[in-house]
């Protein structure tokens, strides 16, 4: 097979099946963290199946920039050599993410409450982001922040001398809001404490207690209280990245809507605060199975087994969105492929992601000629049980707005359509799942660079 040449405009194809054995890139959210603990830990830690994406790269540089000495080893295995809680240096230059929020908004948390001054800045997409919904509660601990208005980067943050604990409420879902204040709170005296309303992925406080840290869960009724107690001295342990579930969604929806496909995805995160697309894709008719179900460093794992069968349209409520909220764009492309009307609620942060994504699904879908309705909130996907027709020769590709997910689910859905889908730019593509196009073809895709021919 000739290696997809052009990563800046790409075309999927029809193909008869999806069929193999392959393992997805070492889940993101993880990688970051892994990462960052092992920075403030006291020791060395390895990590295996670290994500080697320009996101998670990102978070590396800027941990260097921060006095960590940081090592790959070999593919997908790194030594973090630890500094300790609050032993982070000073940077002497800006600490530049790229286009990864996840590095930024953690690493605005980690400097916050030390007592050193730290630049921050990004790509144009990260600079569009909102982080007020992190620096503000970072004030409240006693941080200085100046930045753009609207609270956008570029911003500094002046760490706290004597920073102060908080109780904080979460006035959105967010996974990265709540790492930040528990990872600011690692540095200040006494118990740091986040309250949820809808759970997020816990990745960052499963990490922690592998860690040594002290963290508490309580739940009532409606809530969740997630506690830190400062100063603990965290002991370098080895950390096993699992495979990353948003990333192996991608071929699991392109098994379920080519015929007579059956693929196993090993060793995939099933943690169930990050499942919800695949219990959505189950209620949907799919045909998914956990075996070897096990964990890694705290981390429930399983072998997920994925066979073509008709797919039919359901409601998806919006107290799910925390658990799949960067899956909904592969969804739509389930739902388009689906019998009937799948409705999605709960999607006002799909506008703050890289891209406008509520918008950019609709406008995808219509060009391959799906029937879709959008609101501020919701959106409606209408399929027939049949192959979307995809692109006209006359249509212009798919316009992804510089966002990967954007790009790999369209071009996903090439694989099950009447006609071939391309997309106007996959760069993008390289921040998660650098090798997007070889994985999917090595299971029977046919993605190439446009105006090349798979061989």
């Amino acid at each position: 097979m000739r290696p997809v040449k052009n990563p800046s405009a790409l075309r999927s194809r029809p193909v008869s099946s999806i069929r193999g054995t392959a393992r997805a890139p070492g889940d993101k959210s993880i990688s970051h963290r892994a990462l960052i603990l092992g920075a403030v830990s006291v020791g060395e830690t390895i990590i295996e199946g670290l994500l080697e994406a320009s996101d998670v790269a990102a978070t590396a540089g800027a941990l260097r920039c921060l006095g960590v000495d940081i090592e790959r080893l070999d593919t997908a295995r790194w030594r973090v050599g630890g500094v300790g809680v609050g032993g982070l240096a000073e940077p002497s230059q800006v600490l530049d993410l790229g286009n990864s929020g996840t590095g930024a908004r953690l690493l605005m948390g980690l400097v916050a409450s030390q007592a050193i001054l730290t630049f921050f800045t990004g790509d144009a997409s990260l600079s569009r982001r909102p982080m007020e919904r992190v620096t503000d509660p970072l004030a409240e601990m006693g941080a200085r922040v100046t930045s753009r208005s609207g609270g956008l980067l570029p911003l500094s943050i002046a760490g706290a001398t004597d920073p102060v604990p908080i109780t904080h409420r979460l006035k959105v879902p967010s996974a990265q809001v709540k790492s930040a204040i528990l990872l600011a709170g690692l540095n200040t005296p006494g118990r740091t404490s986040v309250i949820e309303t809808l759970p997020t992925r816990d990745h960052t406080e499963t990490l922690l207690r592998h860690f040594g840290a002290e963290v508490l869960v309580e739940d009532d009724a409606n809530e969740r209280t997630i506690s830190v107690t400062g100063y603990p001295e965290l002991q370098a342990v080895p950390v096993k990245v699992p495979a990353d579930p948003s990333s192996a969604a991608f071929a699991a929806v392109a098994a379920l809507i080519t015929d007579s496909s059956d693929i196993t995805l090993t060793g995939v995160s099933v943690n169930p605060l990050r499942a919800g697309l695949y219990r959505t894709l189950r209620e949907m008719g799919a045909t998914i199975d956990f075996e070897n179900e096990r964990l890694a460093s705290g981390e429930p794992v399983a072998d997920l087994c994925i066979r073509s069968c008709a797919l039919r349209g359901v409601s998806v409520p919006a107290s799910r969105a925390p658990s799949m909220i960067d899956e909904y764009p592969v969804l739509a492309v389930a739902a388009a492929c689906a019998h009937g009307t799948t409705v999605l609620e709960g999607l006002g942060e799909l506008k703050h992601k890289e891209s406008d994504r509520l918008s950019a699904i609709a406008g995808g879908l219509a060009l391959c000629g799906v029937e879709i309705e959008i609101g501020d909130n919701r959106m409606m996907i209408t399929g027939t049980g049949k192959p979307p027709r995809g692109q006209t020769k006359s249509s212009a590709p798919v316009e992804t707005h510089g966002d990967h997910r954007i790009a790999m689910a369209f071009l996903t859905l090439g694989a099950g359509a009447a006609n071939p889908i391309a997309v106007n730019s996959a760069k993008s593509i390289e921040t998660s799942f650098p090798d997007f196009a070889g994985f999917m073809n090595r299971l029977g895709a046919d993605i190439t660079a446009a105006g090349q021919q798979k061989s």
